[in-house]
């Protein structure tokens, strides 16, 4: 789907906006309607956070808004002034190294477009990281991933690549 580009909106009202995207500070003033997920698309070329539905339902524009998985695409840069923003670029290892979630999607071949891949991946580590206890089974897993939408695969590689993760992170 080729997506519209964003229309010219240089009459509507601008604010200043301070963020801290994966630890480093930005400052840029946006429109009161531009979207955090356009923000990061286009403001800072953080193409990683996908867009799909642009309703909150397939999960692909997720991110980490201080700490918790949010929709960037259900957020406006606006209402994210101060907050925390971690997104799918900084998982990995400064090294390039995959993060143990990243590494156990590759083992277990849980991607085919790879499309859905980097909000699945910052659902799952924000549940890694908020639960101190995560239910392995089946549907605990399915429970854990109801928020993400992939169009290309039976979610059965996605499902062990999660198990896999959390064996990687000593969670098993």
């Amino acid at each position: 789907m080729i997506r519209p580009s964003i229309p010219d909106r240089s009459d509507d009202p601008r604010v200043d906006v301070s963020l801290v995207v994966n630890g480093e500070k930005v400052m840029r003033p946006v429109s009161i309607r531009m979207l955090l997920s356009d923000f990061l698309r286009h403001e800072l070329g953080l193409t990683g956070t996908h867009v799909g539905c642009e309703h909150g339902v397939c999960g692909c524009c997720t991110v980490h808004i201080d700490g918790k998985a949010g929709r960037s695409c259900l957020t406006l840069a606006v209402q994210a002034n101060g907050a925390e923003i971690r997104t799918i670029e900084s998982v990995a290892h400064q090294d390039g190294a995959l993060h143990p979630i990243q590494q156990a999607f590759k083992e277990c071949h849980a991607l085919q477009c790879g499309f859905c891949t980097p909000g699945m991946v910052m659902n799952i580590l924000a549940r890694f990281e908020e639960e101190e206890k995560l239910d392995l089974s089946d549907s605990g897993i399915r429970d854990m991933l109801s928020g993400n939408l992939c169009r290309c695969t039976g979610y059965i590689n996605i499902i062990a690549a999660v198990r896999r993760a959390a064996e990687l992170l000593g969670r098993a």
